[in-house]
């Protein structure tokens, strides 16, 4: 096997590892909050402490995201990753002695903290440390270790304390400091800081060296050599010229992009579901064996989110994307809309009809609408904006979360599991509509050549191609 692509699999696998710890966080919820509701439990919830409980994960993304953005400048990937896993730790350590509402908000806010940052910079380091070839493939991996970490805590809350749960789940956490401990810095953030020599070993470690790696390369630091050194500015200057960046196209069109992007990522229920699980399947099912369903549906989107892995390589972003995307809203208004017909005693009601539907719906939305917004955000922002355009994107996808989060609560118990995802639904078509005229085809291509296309509206080849078929008109016309 390649020597280059073990070292690329061998950085990956520690993001992979955290984003399972992430998902760990996000399913915490179905085994934490059933228990607080218990009579015996030494700490009682409010209904809206218990909102808050779930949402206050969301809410801490933001500081994470800016955070993350400051570490990974100024300390570059390597330390930033570190920093940023430390207070998911301490998250789960305080989870562990909790004794009222207070300790469970502030362990939660730790490890929003950490799922925020780490979400981010880990799209950020597999985009920059891996091949374009497996880039796409390594990205949608993430998804699928969420899920496998929110399967993860479903199956150890249905058998353990959650204070159990939440000190086995910080074994990984100590694997990942050390496989992290072991990374080079990434060869982008060298080159930005003008370490060209040093970025050409790295480079190589990783890549090897080939005509298409050696190109890559090239473009790389010809781009980094173009851009003036930036000296130390002032908090004042700093955000002059954070501001200043809303009038460059090469920021503004990876934004809007986004925007759309993390609406769809919400809306999907990739966030929802983890969270409130048992209480949606308990809904459909009508309490009967929900944790047995449950347990199914999270091994469905685990097994679908890894399959998407192997689609995203074979087939184009956009074709994948579009295609799944159009045909999850279907089916998940057929599943709604049997749920209502049900409801209204119109119909029989089997809840193996709607679970299976919703089955499908999670595996088909598995397949790109959940992981590839997420690989968007190590795609898309040049690497002169990569940091805040990465807080941007976080601070879209936190809000998203946030209101998803925090509304579901009050959605379900208004207009029901099939009215939620109703509305979820149509949000979810509007965001594909826009991004099937705004978001171009990354397969394949270098995080130069991705660049080039937001600061010229087409890729470099393209405006050649163009260029050589106006030639030929003229030269035809006599």
């Amino acid at each position: 096997m390649d020597n280059a692509f073990l070292k690329q699999t061998w950085i990956v696998s520690g993001v992979l590892l955290t984003m399972m710890e992430v998902g760990t966080f996000l399913g915490f919820t179905t085994c934490l909050l059933p228990a607080l509701k218990d009579p015996d439990s030494p700490i009682k919830a409010t209904l809206e402490e218990s909102s808050w409980i779930a949402a206050s994960f969301s809410l801490a993304w933001i500081p994470g995201f800016l955070s993350s953005s400051y570490y990974m400048d100024r300390f570059g990937r390597k330390m930033g990753f570190i920093l940023d896993i430390i207070p998911g730790a301490l998250g789960l350590i305080v989870m562990y002695f909790s004794t009222n509402v207070a300790c469970l908000l502030a362990a939660r806010v730790l490890q929003g903290i950490t799922a925020g940052s780490t979400t981010i910079l880990g799209a950020i380091v597999i985009g920059e440390y891996s091949s374009p070839v497996h880039r796409g493939m390594f990205l949608n991996l993430k998804t699928a270790a969420l899920y496998v970490g929110s399967t993860l805590v479903h199956i150890l809350g249905y058998y353990f304390h959650w204070r159990t749960v939440a000190a086995i789940t910080l074994i990984p956490y100590l694997i990942v400091f050390a496989m992290v401990c072991t990374w080079p810095e990434s060869p982008s953030w060298l080159a930005s800081n003008k370490r060209f020599d040093k970025s050409r070993i790295v480079f190589y470690r990783l890549r090897g060296k080939t005509e298409q790696s050696e190109k890559e390369l090239t473009e790389m630091i010809d781009a980094q050599q173009e851009r003036q050194q930036i000296e130390e500015l002032s908090i004042y200057q700093s955000l002059v010229q954070f501001c200043q960046k809303f009038g460059k196209r090469d920021f503004v069109m990876p934004v809007l992009n986004y925007l759309f992007a993390a609406i769809l990522l919400e809306t999907t229920g990739r966030h929802i579901f983890p969270a409130y699980a048992v209480q949606i399947i308990s809904e459909i099912s009508g309490n009967t064996g929900s944790i047995y369903y449950t347990f199914a549906l999270d091994i469905i989107v685990a097994v679908s989110a890894t399959f998407s892995s192997y689609l995203i390589k074979i087939m184009k972003r956009r074709t994948l994307l579009f295609t799944t995307g159009f045909a999850a809203v279907v089916v998940l208004k057929a599943a709604c809309g049997y749920l209502y017909l049900a409801s209204k005693d119109l119909i029989p009601n089997a809840p193996r009809v709607p679970l299976s539907l919703f089955a499908l719906y999670f595996a088909i939305v598995n397949f790109a609408c959940a992981p590839i917004p997420l690989a968007l955000v190590g795609e898309i922002f040049p690497l002169e904006h990569r940091a805040a355009g990465t807080t941007i994107a976080g601070i879209l996808i936190s809000v998203t979360s946030i209101v998803t989060l925090k509304t579901t609560p009050l959605l379900l118990e208004t207009f029901k599991v099939y009215g939620t995802f109703t509305i979820l639904g149509i949000v979810m078509a509007i965001s594909l509509v826009f991004l099937y005229f705004m978001l171009p085809e990354t397969k394949d291509r270098t995080l130069q050549e991705i660049e080039y296309f937001f600061n010229h509206g087409k890729f470099r080849e393209d405006e050649v191609r163009n260029r050589n078929n106006d030639k030929e008109l003229v030269q035809m016309i006599p």
